[in-house]
């Protein structure tokens, strides 16, 4: 076999981390390649991370320069394949135990549009962008993303087609819906063996029979958003909304809270926040049914649009579990009120997330038009979001909230959890996330952990260029 000839090394950690890849790439200008681009992803810049940008070119007139038109090829037109490079990050994050997935954690579904000109890109089209929260031209994108309360990264993405890209429209059997996109993002998930408590996604999903449907036939538990309007078919006279069930649930005050109960959330920065959570009796949803709901809120009285959640879940209720098997699915693990509450709290990482892999890792800079380029523009951001944990984990002030708050029916006890940086890869303490009968909730909003490994890895990049 002919020898490798060597490439131009990356900075530091990175060319550790990029050679983890080496025997994926056939030729030598893709390891070269995947090398250059992650360096301009993960580097600062001024203006947006085009592929001019990636390679420190000026704009447009610098588009011809060899070094832009060397990552166009990596690109556009050599022969590697972006699902083996995710597979092989995914790897390398399960690998390290200060990354590996646990079934404490959760698997966050959302989407993520991005505003594109022209009608000759791939996926694009006028559609909602719900991060835009306008219709616009433009590409969405469907993510799966593993999250708990001191780690999170993107599993997966996938692209959505708009029905004008296929001849037969909805009816083709290539249009997949967002939920379809979903579901098998799950599936995959499922099948792969990544451990996860629940599915959380926003109500976009929750109000999709099908896919709660779905995921409930994969064994999977979800923790699901419903629109602040949903109702179903009732008799006149009794309760058939979740805000109607609200208003009924007799509160008056913090003292005689009816059947509201305490929630106390611990954020990352230690600061706390008292919620009310509410177990809806009512229609379809019970603690002995297939599905519960419940309403969470800061404001029991006013129900603050923004502040308050609808929230659906196959997960039984403690006590119940015998009475929740649906179809021959295998039985859930119980949750009670206050674990409902957490694990819908980690869906929030999705949002951190997108705000670092566009803002700071250029996940819609990309200036290329065909449905593999996208994708493979979209891997490698992964990839740099991946090696930020990869190469800073063992630096960050990880695990649990330093004080978990539970409120029993008699007293309330302060449980403290580790939350110092333990030395060395792999060995980063986490607390249980297992929730008692009382009410509890750990969430994870607010917290600094990817945001510091993308600050240190930055500056260890920065440092040695």
């Amino acid at each position: 076999m002919t020898k490798r000839l060597p490439v131009s090394p990356a900075p530091g950690p990175l060319e550790d981390y990029a050679r983890n890849f080496d025997d994926l790439f056939a030729a030598r200008a893709q390891r070269e390649g995947f090398r250059r681009y992650l360096e301009g992803l993960l580097l600062p810049a001024e203006r947006n991370k085009t592929l001019t940008a990636l390679a420190n070119t000026e704009p447009l007139a610098g588009a011809q320069r060899k070094e832009a038109q060397s990552l166009q090829w990596f690109l556009s037109e050599s022969g590697w394949e972006p699902r083996r490079i995710n597979e092989r990050r995914l790897k390398l994050s399960f690998a390290d135990a200060a990354t590996v997935p646990n079934e404490n954690g959760v698997l966050v579904i959302d989407e993520h549009g991005d505003r594109k000109w022209g009608k000759k890109t791939a996926h694009v089209g006028k559609q909602w962008l719900g991060n835009m929260g306008k219709t616009e031209n433009g590409v969405v994108s469907v993510s799966s993303l593993w999250a708990d309360e001191g780690v999170y990264y993107p599993l997966e993405v996938e692209p959505y087609t708009p029905k004008h890209h296929f001849e037969g429209g909805k009816a083709d059997p290539r249009f997949r819906t967002k939920p379809k996109i979903a579901q098998q993002l799950v599936g995959r998930s499922v099948a792969g063996g990544v451990p996860f408590r629940a599915v959380v996604a926003d109500s976009f999903y929750g109000e999709d029979d099908e896919f709660r449907r779905a995921l409930s036939e994969l064994g999977a538990g979800y923790v699901l958003a419903l629109k602040d309007s949903h109702s179903w078919w009732h008799m006149e006279g009794t309760i058939g909304a979740l805000w109607e069930a609200a208003l009924a649930a007799g509160w008056n005050n913090a003292d005689d809270p009816g059947e509201w109960r305490r929630v106390v959330r611990t954020f990352r920065d230690g600061h706390q926040e008292t919620w009310w959570a509410l177990e809806v009796e009512a229609g379809p949803y019970g603690a002995e049914k297939a599905q519960r709901a419940l309403v969470v809120t800061t404001d029991p009285e006013r129900l603050p649009r923004l502040l308050t959640w609808y929230l659906t879940t196959n997960l039984p209720a403690p006590g119940f579990e015998e009475a929740r098997e649906e179809g021959g699915s295998p039985l859930l693990a119980p949750a009670s009120v206050g674990e409902v509450v957490r694990l819908y709290g980690l869906r929030m990482w999705v949002e951190q997330s997108y705000k670092q892999v566009k803002h700071a890792l250029g996940w819609s800079d990309y200036q290329v038009r065909s449905d593999s380029a996208i994708r493979r523009h979209w891997g490698l951001v992964c990839c740099a979001f991946s090696f930020c944990w990869w190469s800073c984990a063992e630096r960050l002030e990880v695990g649990a909230p330093p004080g978990i708050v539970v409120e029993d029916d008699t007293e309330v006890v302060v449980r403290t959890a580790s939350s110092g940086t333990t030395e060395g890869r792999g060995k980063k303490e986490r607390a249980s996330s297992s929730s008692s009968p009382a009410v509890m909730a750990a969430s994870a909003e607010g917290g600094k952990g990817m945001a510091g490994a993308l600050g240190n890895a930055v500056a260890i990049l920065e440092g040695i260029q």
